[in-house]
């Protein structure tokens, strides 16, 4: 058989299997207006599972993966497993260690992340069963307005930087107000192909609409 036409059953075969893996829940949001290359958009409350990773950015993203992938296909007091949402949420923060000597400094020790799963909308605080791993939490995120940039293709640290800052850049220049740091969200499966991938750069706002 002619190689290009094996390359194309390839590409059709991957394509269909990125496009029914993707069908999970997503996390609901109504978008209030479409700006210049980015979107500002209403997300309700919901209940997410989350836990904190040290380290850097790809090894907090894996890591945090699999805590809250544990909990989900049966890591809890019930033994339940819970259907997969998308996106996967990345928040980043500075962490600081304070050394208690004489003289006293503080040494910059990295980021620490804060990876998030939003929780299937037919579960409640008390219907959801507690994660038998102490480093997952289950909290409600409350309503809330966020500016977000979408995009394809690859996901690399050095993108993903490169994208929370056009996103930081556009709200300064429309006068928009940030509320903390800008998130990461993928939705895509690892095995998705790249051009049916969904990546999100996100962050908290007030806006008046």
């Amino acid at each position: 058989m002619n190689i290009f036409y094996v390359l194309i059953s390839i590409v059709i075969l991957w394509s269909a299997w990125g496009y029914f893996s993707s069908r999970v829940e997503k996390t609901q949001y109504t978008i209030l207006d479409s700006k210049n290359n980015y979107e500002i958009r209403l997300y309700p409350e919901h209940i997410v599972a989350q836990t904190v990773i040290k380290g850097s950015y790809t090894e907090a993203l894996n890591q945090g993966f699999r805590i809250i992938a544990g909990y989900i296909f049966g890591g809890n007091t019930k033994k339940e497993s819970i259907a997969m949402t998308s996106p996967v949420v990345e928040k980043s923060s500075k962490s600081e260690s304070i050394a208690m000597t004489s003289p006293v400094t503080a040494t910059v020790e990295g980021e620490t992340h804060t990876i998030t799963f939003a929780m299937p909308r037919s579960y409640t605080l008390e219907t959801l069963p507690t994660p038998n791993d102490d480093r997952i939490q289950i909290v409600t995120i409350p309503e809330k307005k966020m500016a977000a940039i979408q995009f394809s293709w690859i996901r690399t640290d050095a993108r993903v930087q490169a994208k929370k800052q056009e996103l930081i850049d556009l709200l300064k220049k429309d006068n928009i107000t940030i509320m903390g740091e800008v998130q990461y969200a993928g939705y895509s499966a690892p095995w998705t192909p790249p051009w049916m991938t969904r990546n999100e750069v996100l962050v908290d706002i007030i806006y008046n609409d």
